[in-house]
């Protein structure tokens, strides 16, 4: 992919997020990666979403060294960092402070998985970091924002492409995914199940989560080997195709 490519779908990316109601002013951000070049791309700090442009993508190396270009990158940097360098899988990183998202990070509660809607994008509930400790927040505080998430996925031994999101305590949430339209995509669903959950426990507070028998079947049906929802990727041209 051409790096232009990429800074176009990460501008697109941040554009989605304001246009799908996930941010306000520049109260977020999109990120994409370039494992060949070692770059990440992201967009710059203040930036209004809405208003996201190539012009306003800015390239790190990610070794964390110096941001290429006179723009700051967004100040969510190294937790983006953080989550590249841990999972290779990982193409593209989405922050928000979408509402319902970021009621359950600030109660501190997972969002349980109680219907099929959840089960179709996530493959159990979204978890909630711990709380990030005095030192943590007084010393490279995004780096250790993304730690912790990296910490609570591994201790609950979930891959990050099964569970592409995880809420911040007292922060909001962070989706990643294939690409940057993919993590996009991530981040629209899980503000639409935080929804659905907090009303779900309005009206019965006593639900019990999906059985994990529907559970498991919804999430199969569209992730994994043996997925069969929507249509199969097209075959690459054989040479006959080409030569018309």
């Amino acid at each position: 992919m051409f790096l232009g490519e990429l800074r176009e779908q990460v501008a697109e990316a941040n554009r989605s997020l304001a246009a799908a109601g996930l941010v306000s002013l520049a109260f977020g951000n999109a990120s994409g990666i370039d494992r060949e070049r070692e770059l990440m791309l992201i967009k710059a700090s203040g930036v209004a979403c809405e208003r996201c442009t190539p012009h306003d993508v800015v390239a790190v190396a990610l070794d964390g060294g110096a941001a290429q270009g006179p723009l700051r990158p967004s100040s969510d940097t190294p937790t983006h960092l953080v989550l590249y360098r841990r999972y290779p899988s990982v193409g593209g990183v989405v922050h928000t402070h979408s509402p319902f998202a970021s009621a359950w990070a600030q109660a501190g509660r997972d969002i349980p998985c109680l219907g099929t809607t959840h089960a179709d994008h996530f493959s159990g509930p979204i978890p909630v970091t711990r709380a990030l400790s005095k030192a943590e927040i007084g010393g490279d505080y995004e780096a250790a924002t993304g730690d912790v998430i990296v910490e609570t996925l591994t201790g609950r031994r979930l891959e990050p492409l099964d569970m592409p999101a995880t809420l911040v305590m007292s922060h909001g949430p962070f989706t990643w995914g294939t690409d940057p339209a993919d993590a996009t995509t991530n981040a629209v669903a899980l503000e639409v199940v935080a929804a659905m959950a907090w009303r779900t426990l309005a009206l019965s507070p006593d639900v019990a989560p999906a059985p994990d028998e529907l559970r498991a079947k919804h999430f199969s049906r569209k992730h994994g080997p043996d997925a069969y929802y929507g249509q199969p990727a097209p075959a690459p041209p054989t040479h006959r195709d080409r030569e018309g």
